[in-house]
């Protein structure tokens, strides 16, 4: 099924709670594989872990033995960095080449989207900061640096989810209110959870298998560019019914 027949599919279920208004939209987004190009928090591990234990938790996260938070924390003992050298490598993180004029039509339609991430707020902002995006609100892990030692926290953890470090619903169960509609966009496992609370879903990789096996409903997307065109179909319909 074409991509905007999928949109007006899911859009004509919203109905009987809110028109398709862009100004009535709460626009949330995961940043690693989503916003970027890349999962830039398992890059960080891959290539600056002193040995290969990483990847035993990462063989015992994706089998559900472990979860994200356990995950985490051990393979971030095994990492050992600088501040500098890491900087130098965020300096090479790709946005997804549409994210700039996605941002660019939500901010002039009243929308500041957030961003929920499972990685660290910390590298999320450089990154956003360096691609010359200041004013955007980033819930994500926490991190201090110890000499060349990364020491993770985790201030939203949810103890009984092994999906993720960071229970991302919690921020959108918050926000949300009655008039708006909530729109997710994400990837991986972190974003099963806010996905089954969002009213349009935009799924891809290990989300989009979620979905499909739950048989919720959701838009199939492989870039920022599918995500920019369905807002500007929303846009164009809303300006022909002036």
């Amino acid at each position: 099924m074409p991509f905007v027949n999928r949109l007006q599919q899911l859009e004509s279920k919203l109905q009987a709670k809110s028109p398709i208004v862009i100004s009535n939209c709460r626009v949330f987004f995961d940043f690693d594989n989503t916003m970027t190009v890349s999962d830039v928090l398992f890059e960080v591990i891959e290539r600056f872990s002193i040995n290969d234990h990483w990847m035993v938790l990462e063989k015992a996260w994706l089998e559900g033995k472990i979860g994200t938070k356990e995950c985490l924390s051990g393979q971030l003992k095994g990492v050992r960095i600088t501040k500098k050298a890491l900087h130098k490598f965020l300096s090479k993180v790709e946005l997804d080449p549409y994210f700039h004029q996605l941002l660019a039509l939500l901010v002039r339609e009243g929308i500041k989207p957030v961003i929920l991430s499972d990685n660290f707020t910390y590298i999320v902002e450089w990154i956003l900061e360096y691609h010359g995006i200041n004013d955007l609100k980033v819930y994500g892990n926490n991190l201090r640096f110890y000499r060349e030692h990364i020491i993770p926290s985790f201030p939203y953890d949810n103890p009984f989810c092994l999906s993720c470090a960071h229970c991302k619903k919690i921020h959108l169960t918050k926000d949300k209110t009655e008039n708006k509609i909530i729109v997710y966009i994400g990837d991986g496992r972190s974003d099963f959870c806010p996905a089954r609370v969002s009213d349009i879903v935009f799924a891809k990789d290990k989300l989009l298998n979620f979905m499909l096996k739950e048989e919720l409903p959701h838009i199939p997307y492989k870039n920022l560019a599918d995500i920019h065109l369905y807002f500007k179909d929303v846009l164009i319909r809303q300006q022909s019914k002036i």
